[in-house]
Formats: C-alpha cells, sequence, structure tokens
C-alpha cells in the first residue's frame, strides 16, 4: 500500500513517499498569488523570476496553475502550459517548433519546509493524470549551467529523458531539454 494516497502503491514516487499529512492539490486562487510569487523568487536561478503581472498571466492563461496546500499553508506549485500561447519563454518556443503536442512544465517549485516530501511528485503526476488522454508527452527543462544536480536525478528518476539542449541568456544559461511519454 502506498505510504501517500495520491501516489499509486508500487509507482516509482510509492518508494521513500515520506508525505503523511494531509495535502490537496487545487487550482491556484487569486489570492494564492503573493505567496506563489514569494516562492518563485526564492527559488531562482532554479526557475526565472516573473513579475506578480505576469504570475496572473499564467493563472488566466496556463492549462495547469495547481498548488500544493496543507494545513501549513502552500508547500508547492506547478505552472504547466499547453501549445500555442504567446509566451515569451526560449524553452517553450523550442518545444512548440519541435513537437505537435505536448504538456509543458513551465515551473514546479516546492517551498522549503516542504521539499523530500512527495509535494512535487504529486503535481507531477496531477499534472500527467489531467493530460494522459490529451497529449503523449510531458516536456520541460532542466539547468545545467548553473547546475541543478538535484532536479536533473528528480527528472531523470521520474521518467524524463534529454533530448536536446541550448543556451538562454545570452549564454549565461544551458538546459537540458527534456521529455517524458505518457
Amino acid at each position: 500500500m502506498s505510504l501517500c494516497p495520491h501516489i499509486p502503491a508500487g509507482s516509482v514516487h510509492d518508494r521513500g513517499a515520506r508525505y503523511t499529512a494531509p495535502m490537496r492539490i487545487i487550482d491556484v486562487q487569486p489570492g494564492d498569488l503573493e505567496t506563489v510569487h514569494t516562492l518563485n523568487e526564492a527559488a531562482v536561478p532554479h526557475v526565472n523570476s516573473v513579475s506578480i503581472a505576469e504570475m496572473e498571466w499564467f493563472a488566466a492563461n496556463a492549462a495547469y496553475f495547481r498548488v500544493a496546500k496543507t494545513d501549513a499553508g502552500i508547500a508547492g506549485f506547478m505552472i504547466g502550459l499547453r501549445p500555442g500561447l504567446a509566451y515569451r519563454s526560449p524553452n517553450y518556443a523550442w518545444f512548440c517548433s519541435n513537437y505537435d503536442d505536448f504538456g509543458y512544465i513551465d515551473r514546479v517549485v516546492v517551498a522549503p519546509h516542504a521539499r523530500r516530501l512527495g509535494v512535487a511528485s504529486s503535481l507531477y503526476d496531477d499534472f500527467a493524470a489531467r493530460l494522459a488522454r490529451q497529449v503523449a508527452v510531458l516536456t520541460c527543462e532542466v539547468n545545467l549551467r548553473p547546475a541543478n544536480e538535484a532536479s536533473m536525478r528528480y527528472h531523470t528518476d521520474y521518467g524524463f529523458v534529454q533530448v536536446g539542449s541550448q543556451e538562454t541568456d545570452g549564454g549565461d544559461k544551458e538546459v537540458a531539454l527534456m521529455e517524458k511519454r505518457l
């Protein structure tokens, strides 16, 4: 039996799952955006800095913008996009140019107090479940420079494989472009 009701027993995320406190994954609400923005900014450079106005744009346009909430508040969030948006991310643009359809994970952030407790896996599983009948692939990027080794390990363990790479921010960053077939 799974230690977490939201993670199927025997799944790759069942092993080592330790999050036993009640957690709900719900659509982001306008009142959540300030906290989500604060979490996002604390995670830079692993995610790009965005303004509150950009968070509002995501809330209005993203196919998936959900938060994981516990009794302690927001434990994490994920923003997922589908193709066809006027979004100026070079990584999103790469997937739009190379795939007909996909679910793009633009960003996922877990609050420091909730790390390694199954929050990210729960968000990934929720996003994949919502898209499973619509698309065949999830996509994302992981920083190679500056290196985000923990994220690369996580994504590899979760079943993502690197399908490309590109430099961004005038060569200051390099990302691994990754996919996971559903």
